[in-house]
């Protein structure tokens, strides 16, 4: 177990590797796979195993300590881990990921745990929804995954056309077929998001949970749950079996106070230009905390349906609100 652990921020990639390559080799193990990919694994108890998928820039960029994400999640709960990273913006389809995998399967590896989650958020959660076939009966916490780029099956989607040429056929390619083996997928996504939505979409079966997280379009949900320890929640409650839509819902509540998020629900009601749920989201929002911005727009909500006319709406507000 790893306990106080964490890496400058000031190293170059190929030093944060090497840090990295360090903790592993003495807490479990740390694996190059090929020239773009690699592994770090943690061992403790056998309760659990959470596998994260992360590319080297996103961990760099959104951990505190400079580690993957499920050192976090694990160190307190005495769980094993393992994440695989990417170097770049590969897919994870490399063949040197492929049998990396596969040995892991020859060896038993994920036999030896009572409990495997599997976890990724774009590019990334594809990865870990095509990956988890490797452990049938575990969990999947996918957000806002990719299903395939494969132009037969997702020619819509256009916003990642320099990977079209890494190919998603054969072996590891579709992730919504290859999480049926899952005991439960949980897809979280934005509705907003059209290409989002629609792999989404494609990802069925009972053992699926789909929970929309609506946040306007503007992005960004693995931000918010990173924010809100709420992929730690999803995950004891993954470990706990318990990962119905009921308790995700429940889980989510935690949204209600956390501003960006509130911020970008009120900027998609206000673009959908009503009134009286506005007036609902802020009234909402301002019995839990008071923000300046909710008020303002309740102000002219309430203008607008002719709720209250004692005011008109004030410049400064206007202006502060807009900044």
């Amino acid at each position: 177990m790893v306990t106080g652990a964490s890496i400058s921020a000031e190293l170059t990639d190929a030093d944060w590797l090497e840090e990295l390559r360090t903790i592993g080799d003495a807490a479990g193990s740390f694996s190059d796979i090929g020239r773009d990919h690699c592994a770090v694994f943690i061992e403790d108890s056998h309760d659990v195993l959470f596998v994260g998928f992360e590319t080297v820039f996103g961990i760099r960029s959104g951990s505190e300590t400079g580690l993957p994400l499920a050192f976090d999640i694990c160190e307190s709960r005495g769980w094993s881990h393992m994440t695989i990273m990417a170097k770049h913006q590969s897919w994870f389809r490399d063949d040197a990921v492929f049998g990396f995998v596969d040995r892991l399967i020859d060896y038993g590896f994920f036999d030896q745990f009572d409990r495997v989650i599997f976890y990724g958020a774009g590019m990334c959660g594809y990865a870990a929804g095509v990956f988890s076939v490797a452990a049938p009966g575990a969990t999947a916490l996918l957000v806002a995954p990719q299903a395939t780029l494969d132009r037969g099956a997702a020619a819509w989607d256009d916003r990642f056309p320099s990977s079209r040429r890494i190919g998603f056929r054969g072996r590891y390619s579709d992730a919504a077929h290859l999480t049926g083996g899952t005991e439960t997928t949980l897809v979280l996504h934005d509705p907003d998001e059209i290409e989002d939505s629609m792999h989404a979409s494609l990802f069925r079966g009972d053992n699926v949970v789909h929970f929309p997280y609506r946040r306007g379009g503007a992005g960004a949900i693995e931000s918010d749950l990173r924010n809100l320890s709420l992929i730690s929640a999803l995950a004891q409650a993954a470990a706990n079996g318990e990962l119905s839509l009921s308790k995700v819902a429940r889980i989510m509540r935690a949204r209600r106070r956390h501003v960006p998020y509130l911020r970008a629900l009120l900027s998609r009601v206000l673009s959908e230009e009503r009134p009286q749920l506005t007036v609902w989201l802020c009234r909402a929002v301002l019995a839990e905390q008071p923000l300046p911005r909710f008020k303002h727009h309740l102000e002219r909500a309430e203008i607008q349906l002719g709720l209250r006319s004692d005011m008109s709406p004030n410049t400064d507000d206007v202006r502060r609100d807009e900044a």
